[in-house]
């Protein structure tokens, strides 16, 4: 009798067989025929050729007779997870080796068949694997509408504070106005830029972006003046900078702060004049560019030390934008990390992955010195490191765990609960040794450091045989 579970799915799934063992065609087709739209393939040429004309939902691939040997054919089956994430992928092998097994789970298959094969129990088992992974499309695909919505050009986030400064970027996009954009490093001051400019009139100009703490002062000099040839022993022709490169579009000056005095002079000049002069020229240039500046630093503090000009500070000090902390939204956390999951997930050829509440409460209790760069960081190394569907406590970088008190609970108490009075013993003995090794194997003054007296410090290393 066939299984309920393949009658009940639509018959727009298409799965395909590649094989060239005559037996398993026949009752594939009794199995699967009525169900699904079934291609029975032989050889991995004519795979190939398929799959340029159609993407189907499901393939199951018989890795002994696709390639000379098994081995070769896991190859196949991880070509394929890479090609599509979203393929329902199954093997077939009359091969019982452990290791094969192995290779094929490290390949990305969804479920391994060893033969003789009961098409039945695959037809169970492919029906769910069908109907699980239409679910996750169609979970992925409302996640994504929900960032689109809460989402304003590259930026992510529909928190309070995000959606007053989306209204703040609305208003000086259209116009000429400088913009200082401040906010802590990782915060994304230079999205915030490219969403000014995205949503202006100059937004099919050049942007033109440099980080003023990247490179020395010398050659940050070269890089926004240009140079004229022979203005220096390397100069050997002339060369615009990027002030230059920003005609009629945008410069973009990220870290502003870090400029020395000499350039802030410099700089200054050439807004008030809207021109440039080249290193080592005689003549300047008029330029059309629109220039948003970003920093972490406190200006004003700056200013009143003597590291910064204050007549350049009121030059792009004209609108300034503040972008909010992730501690100060971690409302749009769920937001980012599944934004982030979607990236990595999608990059690094691996299906979806789905973090655990316990996960994101971690996430909450943290307050992310590194802002969404940090996030984004811990999100690529979980992807990359962990080959599970799902993302646990136990998965989680060190630092985040000891800075939550949500993952205190999970680390001391795991689901599977624990041998409290074996646990307590363990910490006790533990002690006991640290406090030995600490004082060369004086009891004495192990007693002093544990905070007991010496007749129980005794009592103790009898007992443990210390």
């Amino acid at each position: 009798m066939r299984a309920a579970a393949a009658r009940a799915l639509p018959s727009t799934y298409s799965v395909v067989i590649v094989t060239t063992d005559e037996l398993v065609g026949p009752e594939a087709e009794t199995e699967f025929a009525s169900d699904y739209d079934l291609h029975l393939l032989r050889t991995w040429a004519e795979l190939v050729l398929f799959l340029k004309k159609q993407a189907p939902d499901a393939i199951l691939l018989d890795i002994d007779t696709i390639a000379e040997r098994s081995e070769d054919g896991i190859a196949g089956l991880a070509e394929l997870r890479a090609l599509n994430p979203d393929l329902v992928l199954v093997a077939l092998t009359r091969s019982t080796s452990r290791d094969l097994h192995h290779k094929a789970i490290d390949a990305a298959v969804d479920e391994y068949f060893i033969a003789p094969i009961n098409f039945q129990e695959v037809g169970v088992v492919l029906g769910r694997l069908l109907e699980k992974r239409s679910a996750e499309i169609e979970y992925r695909l409302r996640q994504e509408q929900e960032t689109q919505e809460q989402s304003f050009a590259e930026l992510v986030g529909g928190s309070e504070p995000m959606l007053r400064m989306y209204e703040a970027i609305k208003r000086v996009a259209n116009s000429n106005t400088t913009v200082l954009i401040r906010g802590e490093s990782g915060s994304g001051k230079e999205l915030v830029a490219r969403a000014i400019v995205s949503f202006g009139p100059r937004a099919e100009k050049p942007f033109i972006s440099i980080n003023c703490a990247a490179l020395p002062e010398s050659l940050i000099e070269t890089e926004l003046f240009g140079h004229e040839k022979g203005a220096f022993t390397d100069a050997k022709e002339a060369r615009a900078g990027h002030i230059e490169l920003a005609h009629t579009g945008t410069l973009f000056l990220d870290e502003i702060a870090t400029l020395g005095l000499a350039l802030q002079s410099k700089l200054l000049r050439v807004l008030e004049d809207r021109a440039v002069t080249r290193i080592g020229g005689k003549t300047s240039k008029k330029i059309d560019f629109r220039l948003l500046a970003a920093t972490n630093e406190d200006l004003e503090e700056m200013v009143q030390m003597g590291r910064f000009r204050e007549d350049l500070y009121y030059r792009i000090n004209v609108v300034p934008i503040v972008v909010p902390t992730l501690r100060e939204r971690k409302s749009d956390l769920p937001l980012l990390v599944d934004h982030f999951l979607r990236i990595y997930c999608r990059d690094n050829g691996k299906p979806l992955k789905q973090v655990e509440s316990e996960v994101l409460a971690v996430f909450e209790d943290y307050d992310w010195p590194g802002n969404v760069r940090e996030l984004e960081n811990v999100i690529q190394r979980l992807v990359i490191m962990n080959d599970s569907p799902f993302i646990g406590v136990k998965d989680l970088p060190q630092n985040l765990l000891v800075a939550s008190s949500a993952s205190q609970e999970a680390i001391l108490i795991p689901e599977e609960g624990v041998n409290f009075d074996a646990e307590m013993e363990r910490i006790e003995l533990a002690y006991l040794q640290a406090a030995l090794n600490r004082t060369g194997g004086k009891k004495s003054a192990a007693a002093a450091l544990l905070g007991i007296d010496i007749q129980r410090m005794k009592y103790l290393c009898r007992k443990r045989n210390l």
